[in-house]
């Protein structure tokens, strides 16, 4: 009985030892985004070839909407989503004029086509409608669409994947979830596409082992960070701007687990978070590798509780930025 006892004691100590290390490295190894700009980072060019300074978030509203599209060697896929969204906003203007919008595709370092491909758009519809951001080097899903974010003019603002594995037409519906939870003078809000109404369907699709990678990151989002909102993961979310503004000057982690580090910020100003269903089709040619992005987004989800238990992070008042 006491050797057990001194066994328990030993996991026990073991265990206080390891939560330690683990919080040792989750503060020395924590940093900020990086928010300053490659000077080539700060212009877009107009359908002519002329390059003008993009604006800053810190600005007025001057659009009604601002799209900011990641992409990351995505000049196969992209085209589909580019055409159904310009269609979509195209018509929506030509039906109500008061209605003005543009379109930021944010290349991430590819190392294809994909800017090139964007600037086509710019010189079918104009460089005020569809303006191409290229970063010098590649920051990650979260660095795009916080660079893009920060360059936006929109009153709203929606990330969406360039896939276009979300239906364009479906910001209708995060539109009116915004709509519901925006009741407040300071113009906080977000809402968030969701596939969870679609996860028995999926389920049933999945292996074994990548449906438990899946439920184990769900528990992991749901014990570090996020309560209340089933699928953080969806490329299809609304910001007001006021509500862009908060989350993404505090934001730190550039690449997957982002999205849920924004609205582990949202919750921590408390700003009203809808889930909205969406339609969504799984498009080849996913950048996610199964296992290893898991476990980056596993470490990562760990490390932002711990970061901002320890003080390492900080919830940041919105500053401009170079």
């Amino acid at each position: 009985m006491d050797c057990i006892c001194e066994i328990v004691q030993a996991l026990i100590a073991l265990a206080a030892l390891g939560f330690i290390v683990v919080l040792v490295i989750a503060h020395l190894t924590a940093g900020m985004a990086n928010l300053s700009r490659h000077e080539k980072e700060k212009y877009f060019l107009t359908a002519t070839g002329e390059t003008r300074p993009f604006p800053s978030l810190h600005d007025p509203h001057s659009r009604e909407l601002s799209v900011v599209i990641p992409a990351y060697n995505e000049e196969l896929r992209m085209p589909v989503m580019l055409d159904e969204a310009m269609e979509y906003l195209e018509s929506r203007q030509k039906k109500n004029s008061s209605f003005t919008y543009e379109v930021i595709v944010v290349d991430d370092g590819s190392k294809d086509k994909t800017t090139e491909i964007a600037l086509e758009y710019t010189k079918k519809y104009s460089a005020d409608k569809v303006r191409v951001l290229t970063l010098v080097k590649n920051r990650g899903k979260g660095g795009a669409v916080l660079m893009g974010t920060l360059s936006s003019r929109g009153r709203l603002i929606l990330m969406a994947d360039a896939d276009g594995a979300t239906k364009f037409s479906d910001i209708e519906k995060v539109e009116a979830g915004l709509k519901d939870v925006n009741s407040g003078p300071e113009n906080m809000a977000i809402a968030c596409g969701s596939r969870a109404h679609l996860e028995k369907d999926s389920v049933a699709q999945r292996s074994l082992f990548r449906t438990f990678l899946m439920y184990g990151f769900h528990f992991l989002v749901w014990f570090f960070c996020v309560r209340g909102i089933r699928d953080t993961q969806c490329g299809f979310k609304l910001f007001t701007r006021e509500a862009a503004l908060r989350t993404f000057s505090s934001l730190h982690i550039e690449r997957w687990a982002f999205d849920v580090e924004l609205l582990y910020i949202a919750q921590c100003f408390k700003i009203p978070i809808a889930e909205v269903a969406v339609n969504w089709t799984e498009i080849e040619g996913s950048k996610l590798v199964p296992f290893w992005s898991w476990l980056q987004m596993g470490r990562d989800l760990i490390f932002i509780r711990l970061r901002y238990l320890t003080g390492a992070w900080k919830l940041q008042s919105p500053q401009k930025t170079d």
